[in-house]
């Protein structure tokens, strides 16, 4: 095997190796088998924050009964009956704890749509991608592991929100510089497989952690180990958990990987003047790819209906379906090893039809799925359990595939610029979904008309896609 060699601004150089992730490349270009696990297994550690604080279990625990008023809890509890004043009391106090923590991550969305671009822009001239990498992921375990002091108490609630808030730009920031490191760490015939193969770990990895937090901390009462439920204490302690599993997985991607080196074509500018360049690379960008441009306006909408699906799951199996939050979690795992079954075999199937075939596949399934969930809703807690693992069986690939779809056609040198436009695409339309969930479920009366909402955002993304030209596949 030669010598490791990265894959920098201009320099198309890869090394050989025999990685039987990569054998029926006909190519000689390869990449190390090592860099590949390791920058993948960021994806691993991100499932903590991802699967565990903004998913499953700590928003829920946020907008759980231990942060309502103890008097509007103890008046739904002596209330008869499953319905009554006090009741509705009750579920208009969790609407507004729902509607302050998507507030909350709405106001954090906004920070890395402004911020997101500049910065991607000027790790790809300093040479630094991987240094802002680790910088940003630490930020998100420290944030993470200050979420012990969330008490289980109405007093806590903001400042669990503002964890939250911070957590998700530092995290959001963080990806943008993971992403744009895609290109080193595979070639134009393997970006689909790589990519998938990320995600497939992002998912795997929120399986397993998943299935030590529930066992350990949540079944029964405290889970195997009896961790007192107090306070939310057993929640507390698996944040805690979740940050040092950030930790220890983000290290390999850092210390195997070989960093960019800087591109001495991006002029060295201060940040504020970061933005008039960037203005100007856009429309640059626009001219030599308007494509590219058009993808990233379809992306933004059908990427926000895709994290509707996860971030309104678990409230909807929780308020419409009638989940406990023990069973929340079982079904969260039983999504994340339908997810990332399917994005792992996506990779292929991305590699060898092209990603957009992959995503607009993946988004018709979407639609179909969304609307059975809606129809059969009357069904019980069946209907989402199967409505809802076959919309999981479709969220991976489209994700893996957006990503792929922009490496294929980002200029050489302007990853980290791109992946950030993508980043900052993404959240400025951010506010749709959630918004429209709102609305329909206002305007419905219930809270299963929301599915409708995610399901209109999914197909405005699919109508603006349909026209976007696919990239050329590597022959």
């Amino acid at each position: 095997m030669t010598t490791d060699v990265p894959r920098g601004a201009g320099d198309d150089a890869l090394v050989t190796t025999t990685s039987p992730l990569f054998a029926d490349s006909a190519t000689d270009r390869r990449i190390p088998r090592r860099w590949v696990v390791s920058w993948a297994a960021w994806d691993w550690g991100g499932a903590a924050f991802n699967a565990v604080i903004t998913t499953f279990v700590f928003t829920v625990y946020l907008t759980s009964s231990l942060f309502v008023d103890p008097a509007v809890v103890a008046a739904r509890d002596a209330e008869a009956g499953g319905s009554g004043p006090a009741h509705t009391a009750y579920d208009a106090a969790v609407a507004v704890l729902s509607s302050g923590l998507a507030w909350g991550v709405g106001i954090a969305g906004a920070v890395v749509a402004l911020i997101a671009p500049v910065l991607g822009q000027r790790t790809d001239g300093s040479g630094r991608r991987k240094l802002w990498l680790g910088i940003n992921t630490g930020v998100v375990v420290v944030v993470t592991a200050l979420m012990f002091f969330v008490v289980g108490e109405p007093s806590y609630f903001l400042f669990g929100v503002a964890l939250v808030a911070i957590g998700t730009v530092f995290y959001e920031i963080a990806t943008v510089n993971y992403n744009a490191m895609l290109v080193q760490v595979s070639t134009p015939k393997t970006v689909g497989r790589v990519s998938g193969f990320g995600w497939g770990a992002g998912y795997l990895g929120g399986i397993v952690l998943l299935l030590i937090v529930y066992f350990g901390m949540v079944v029964g009462d405290g889970g195997l180990l009896h961790v007192p439920t107090e306070a939310g204490l057993n929640i507390r302690i698996i944040a805690l958990i979740a940050a040092a599993w950030t930790l220890i997985f983000s290290l390999p991607v850092l210390f195997v990987v070989p960093e960019i080196p800087p591109n001495a074509r991006t002029p060295r500018v201060g940040f504020f003047r970061s933005y008039a360049v960037l203005v100007r690379d856009i429309g640059r960008l626009w001219k030599e790819s308007k494509n590219t441009v058009l993808f990233l306006i379809a992306s933004a909408l059908f990427r926000d209906g895709l994290v509707g699906v996860f971030t309104f799951g678990g409230i909807l199996a929780q308020g419409t379906f009638g989940f406990t939050s023990g069973q929340v979690i079982i079904f969260a795992i039983a999504a994340n090893v339908v997810a990332g079954v399917s994005t792992l075999l996506s990779g292929r199937l991305d590699d060898r039809f092209g990603p957009k075939a992959v995503i607009v596949t993946s988004l018709v399934g979407l639609i179909v799925a969304g609307l059975a969930v809606f129809f059969t809703h009357g069904l019980g807690a069946a209907a989402f359990w199967v409505g809802g693992l076959v919309l999981c069986l479709f969220v991976g690939p489209a994700q893996s595939a957006s990503r792929t779809f922009l490496a294929r056609v980002t200029p050489s040198g302007r990853e980290g610029e791109v992946f950030g436009l993508y980043a900052t695409t993404g959240r400025a339309v951010s506010f749709l979904a959630p918004v429209l969930f709102a609305v329909f479920v206002a305007v419905g009366g219930a809270q299963f008309w929301g599915i409708l909402a995610i399901v209109l955002v999914l197909a405005m993304g699919l109508a603006l896609l349909l026209p976007v030209k696919a990239p050329p596949r590597a022959s």
